[in-house]
Parts: structure tokens; sequence; C-alpha cells
């Protein structure tokens, strides 16, 4: 059975990064879409303080009524997953499954900052004050991400990081029901090396019953670094053929 799948980034990405995973999934007869946040990527251009938390939230929500998606799954990336929880509250009769990859998990009023330890959100912000001009956050090295500068696309993502909108790390999500609002849910959890800002996320999600836990062994940014395993990992969750 044909599955749709739409693949959504984190922060300082865009839907570039999904491109070896979207291949592997088309080749296998699945439809995919991939968008990009407002103000990130490809739409770079359109950066602006005034972009928030709920901006991505009906980019993504826009994306999926305009492409007409059925029974998705919504897979998420590190900050993607704040929007995938979103798009959960406002249009959960177009997915079918969450899956939050090394992604953050909010709850309704959370902010990403107010989430995060707070000398790493100090930090953060110290940042978005001396070098995004209080606008924007700048984008780490690609080793951050668990890419290692030996990699063979190492240049190929450095080349492709974008500044992010400070905003969005700073306002809260709105939610009108409990996050995943129900949905089936998979966290899929990058372990080599582990991602310490999220940890968080993953100590939050271990805690809550109703998770499908999997891990890659790979760096956060799994769908460079290990796009095989990842697609074949995505392959496996979301509805199955009749029986």
């Amino acid at each position: 059975m044909a599955k749709t799948y739409v693949l959504l980034h984190g922060a300082f990405h865009g839907a570039w990064c999904w491109r070896a995973v979207a291949d592997r999934l088309r080749a296998a007869g699945h439809r995919v879409t991939v968008p990009t946040q407002t103000g990130l990527g490809e739409r770079r251009h359109l950066l602006s303080a005034q972009i928030t938390l709920d901006t991505f939230v009906t980019d993504l929500v826009e994306h999926m009524e305009a492409e007409e998606v059925e029974a998705a799954v919504l897979v998420g990336h590190s900050f993607g997953g704040n929007a995938i929880t979103g798009a959960a509250d406002r249009i959960p009769g177009r997915i079918s499954h969450l899956v939050y990859l090394d992604a953050m998990v909010l709850g309704d009023g959370d902010t990403p900052w107010g989430r995060m330890p707070p000398a790493q959100a100090a930090e953060r912000r110290r940042g978005v004050m001396e070098q995004g001009g209080g606008v924007v956050a700048m984008p780490p090295p690609v080793s951050a991400f668990g890419v290692p500068e030996s990699h063979p696309l190492a240049d190929w993502v450095r080349r492709r990081l974008t500044p992010h909108p400070a905003a969005t790390y700073a306002t809260p999500l709105r939610l009108a029901h409990p996050p995943g609002n129900g949905l089936p849910r998979t966290y899929i959890a990058c372990t080599d090396p582990w991602y310490a800002p999220l940890a968080w996320a993953r100590e939050a999600v271990r805690a809550q019953p109703g998770w499908d836990w999997r891990e890659i062994a790979t760096g956060h940014d799994a769908m460079v670094t290990a796009p095989e395993e990842l697609a074949r990992m995505l392959l496996e969750i979301g509805p199955k053929a009749p029986a």
C-alpha cells in the first residue's frame, strides 16, 4: 500500500536536507512532500522578526491542505517537532502517524527556550543578541548536528544552513488538545553521538506512555548521515496494507 510522507526539517535547515531520504521513499512507491518553513532554506528571503512558532505551524498546515494529503506519516526533525505537534492539534484527520526524529516535544504554552536547561537557553539568547542583531540565531558548525567535518557532505550542509528566526524560540506553542492529539507517535533517537541539547525531550518522552521508541546509530542530522537506514525505518512506520 502506497503511503504519503510529509518530511519537515529543523532549525537552520530547509527541505534540501531530506533529499536522499525523499528519493528513497519515492523509489519505494510512496508519495513524499517536503515543505520549507518561512525564512529558511529557499525561503530565506522571507526572514523577519515577525516569524513566530505559530507561523511555522501555519506553514505546515497550509502545505498539507494545499497538497491535499491524507493519512500522512508526518515526520518532524529537531525543531520541526514543534510544528508537527501543532499540525496534529489542528488537522488530525490528515495524519496517520507522527514521527519525531530527534525532535522537540512541547506542550501547550511551552516555548523552546523555556523547555531548555536555563544555562543553554541563556547562551542561545546571548548568541542572538551578539551575533544575530536580536532577530536571528546564526547557524552553528555542521559538527553540532552530528555531521563530522570529514563527512563527504559536510560542505554541502554548511553551504545550505541559514539563520533561524529567533522569535520562534521565544513564542509559545498553542494547543487545544494534549500533544499528539491521540495520534500514534514514534520517537526516533539519534544515538551516535547523542544530541545533548535535546536530552530533556528524550527524557520526557521516555517518561510518557503511548510512545513507540526507536534508535538510529548516527548523529543528529540522520537524514544526511544515514539516509538509507532512516528511510528503511520510516517505511516500517504508519498504516499497513490490509491482511
